[in-house]
């Protein structure tokens, strides 16, 4: 794929973070959970391991005297035995290592809807960061991966291989050549950037608080 192509078809990418997360990721950038831990001063071994090594059943709250408070969010969305079957080349410690040391992005509003109103999320408010893909390419083309599934997503029916090709950069991604983003399925599931984004105020569009597709408020 073309990086102007990406350009072009997904103009604007989309994150979304914890309820009231925005001011510290304004101040210290999008960092992947492994690299929060560790900014956040988690000790390395158990604590680490609680927190980066399994599945999370809920979402963790960090705190620290300076930085105030960081969450990292519950993987509610894989089923542990679906996934590790569909693991190509990975044991499920290796793929949760994967995951942990990546920040994701949608690519396109109707999957960033779907994700706000399905069932782990519709109850809640979620801080929705909206970044400018044409800003976001020329900072950071070279670390930007993109993948055909949504790799935090496992349930029981969901059996898409997965293993160490699922992450390709943008040149190695194969994507079908088109006017427009398809309007049913998916070219691209997600937009990855392995340990964070830390310059991540420099390409926001808009910030803004949601629950279920609604705006409750707008923070930037």
């Amino acid at each position: 794929m073309l990086s102007r192509d990406l350009i072009r078809l997904y103009p604007e990418l989309y994150h979304v973070a914890a309820d009231g997360s925005w001011p510290a990721i304004e101040r210290h950038g999008l960092l992947s959970p492994a690299a929060l831990v560790t900014r956040w001063g988690v000790k390395q071994g158990a604590p680490q391991v609680a927190i980066l090594g399994k599945r999370r059943g809920e979402s963790r709250v960090l705190e620290h005297a300076e930085f105030g408070t960081a969450v990292i969010r519950h993987q509610k969305a894989i089923h542990e035995p679906s996934l590790e079957d569909a693991l190509d080349d990975m044991t499920l410690a290796e793929w949760y290592s994967a995951l942990n040391d990546r920040v994701f992005f949608h690519l396109q509003p109707r999957f960033l809807q779907e994700l706000l109103q399905a069932r782990s999320y519709r109850d809640d408010a979620h801080t929705v960061i909206t970044l400018s893909t044409k800003s976001l390419v020329a900072a950071h083309e070279d670390e930007m991966e993109l993948s055909t599934i949504n790799s935090g997503f496992a349930q029981r029916h969901s059996k898409e291989p997965r293993g160490r090709d699922t992450f390709r950069s943008i040149a190695d991604y194969q994507h079908p050549t088109r006017s427009h983003a398809a309007t049913k399925g998916q070219d691209v599931a997600e937009l990855a950037i392995p340990r964070g984004v830390r310059d991540l105020r420099d390409h926001v569009v808009r910030v803004e608080r949601m629950r279920e597709g609604t705006v409750l408020e707008r923070l930037a």
